[in-house]
């Protein structure tokens, strides 16, 4: 058993009524009523969708299409740029 950290890019934006946060390498997406509840969803969707990933084995990497990457939109919605780091427990069976 293994502990692993990943860090991914990420940011929050200002949206009618709360804030939507995205992982820009994963192409995940969560939101809240508040800057720290969007965030905290984010981080609880994408380490379910790596766990999901890892236990099917299936790719875990799929970046935000670049059309759609917000930072190439209106930058001014964007309150937030963030690191966010994912720590997980790997365990390995034969």
């Amino acid at each position: 058993m293994t502990n692993s950290a990943f860090v991914f890019s990420s940011l929050v934006l200002k949206e009618t009524g709360g804030y939507s946060a995205l992982c820009l390498e994963l192409d995940v997406a969560s939101q809240g009523a508040t800057l720290a509840q969007a965030k905290k969803a984010l981080y609880e969707a994408v380490s379910l969708y790596l766990e999901s990933a890892f236990e099917n084995n299936l790719p875990y990497l799929r970046p935000v299409p670049r059309d759609q990457d917000p930072r190439r939109g209106d930058p001014s919605a964007i309150v937030d740029a963030f690191d966010l780091r994912v720590d997980l427990k790997i365990e390995a069976h034969a």
